[in-house]
């Protein structure tokens, strides 16, 4: 399949194009990342990525409910259905100085790689298959998706898999820390709660014999963290965040832990949610017992719920993704499972991969995240040649 469609001269042109436009796209890339979008706050991102897609003659451009971009690539039959995800939001709060700067041809500047990049490389994509002139038989929904990053629990992703129906494939373009050869077909699920306890609290010495809302949350987690879990499929749990108490002397009346539980098998994460909210309870009734008083609660509020889900290696869009890049002289790599949008298609059985945008980065979710750009234009090949391959050229 990758070798007729080299050999279609509409598709060469594309790849051509591609390789002449990358100086465009990092101008792109830089424009993209110098507005700010922190998860939850897209807005100005999202109206600038619009203004792009309409420049580019897109069918059916708009920004949802929720604050998605979508446009897309109108095929000759509608079908097969690709939609792609390329998330518009960063870890960095609205006034970070998002400048970029270039020192030894590296760019630096916060969310760089992590997604500019991407958003950068569909918008490219595009330009490559309107200049070729190809006709297409599948549409392709080109999306730009709001809260990806943490606590934003892939809500755009959510929200484009209810909405738009009768997808075939499930593209997430998501950073460069997998390589422009690595492929992620699983997903990686997590779970994550705030828990908050609160009791009377009072004095330390006056009062003593109240129950703690710190002492409960200490023993919460001393019996989290001597939970044993498999090393395969890998299952993790962290509590990550802890605050509570006033002073010294002051018997907590209110403790607060974040959560984080992981696992790249459903079950099993659903096994160890189970024994973390029961240890959780638990630890107040002990709490309790141990100073004879009911004044103490709990309260366990699911701040994110990222689903499982895993894949075949030799699932058609893993074996075509794996053909495309060794097509292009890239080497494969196959990553297993991790968290990004695809979590939601692979979940729900839709054929889903996440590949990287193209170039080098590092340190990402820093001020100093870095980009490379040297050869960055083989993962916008990359994904041009895997989207002509599953929405199929039309006669």
């Amino acid at each position: 399949m990758i070798r007729e469609l080299l050999e279609n001269k509409r598709v060469q042109k594309g790849l051509e194009f591609i390789k002449h436009d990358e100086e465009n796209t990092l101008q792109q890339q830089i424009e993209i990342c110098e507005v700010p979008a922190p998860t939850f706050n897209e807005e100005k991102r999202s109206q600038f990525y619009y203004e792009l897609f309409l420049e580019l003659g897109m069918d059916e451009v708009k920004i949802d409910k929720i604050g998605n971009v979508i446009g897309v690539i109108k095929g000759t039959e509608g079908s097969p259905k690709t939609i792609t995800m390329a998330h518009i939001d960063t870890v960095f709060p609205e006034d970070t100085d998002l400048k970029v700067k270039e020192k030894d041809n590296i760019l630096y500047a916060p969310g760089l790689s992590d997604n500019s990049r991407s958003l950068a490389a569909q918008l490219s994509v595009i330009r490559a298959i309107k200049e070729s002139g190809i006709k297409l038989k599948g549409d392709i929904i080109f999306t730009a998706n709001v809260c990806e990053e943490g606590l934003g629990d892939l809500q755009g992703a959510k929200a484009l898999f209810n909405n738009i129906k009768d997808i075939d494939y499930g593209i997430a373009i998501d950073g460069t820390a997998m390589g422009v050869g690595g492929i992620i077909y699983g997903a990686t699920g997590s779970k994550r709660y705030e828990v908050e306890f609160k009791g009377e609290g009072g004095h330390s010495f006056n009062t003593f014999g109240k129950p703690s809302a710190i002492h409960a949350l200490g023993r919460a987690i001393s019996k989290i963290s001597d939970i044993e879990v498999p090393d395969e499929p890998k299952t993790t749990f962290n509590v990550g965040v802890v605050e509570g108490g006033t002073t010294v002397n002051t018997i907590a009346s209110q403790a607060k832990m974040l959560i984080d539980m992981r696992s790249n098998d459903a079950n099993k994460l659903a096994e160890l949610e189970k024994q973390v909210m029961d240890y959780i309870k638990e630890a107040v009734k002990e709490e309790k017992q141990r100073f004879n008083s009911n004044e103490l609660e709990v309260n366990c509020n699911k701040v994110g719920d990222r689903p499982a889900g895993m894949q075949d290696s030799d699932d058609e869009i893993v074996t075509t993704a794996i053909e495309v890049n060794k097509a292009l002289g890239i080497e494969p790599k196959l990553k297993g499972a991790g968290s990004s949008d695809a979590n939601i298609p692979i979940s729900k059985k839709i054929p889903a991969i996440a590949l990287s945008g193209g170039g080098k980065g590092g340190n990402v979710h820093s001020k100093e995240e870095w980009f490379g750009p040297k050869d960055a234009y083989l993962g916008v090949q990359k994904l041009y040649l895997l989207l002509l391959s599953l929405a199929k050229i039309a006669e």
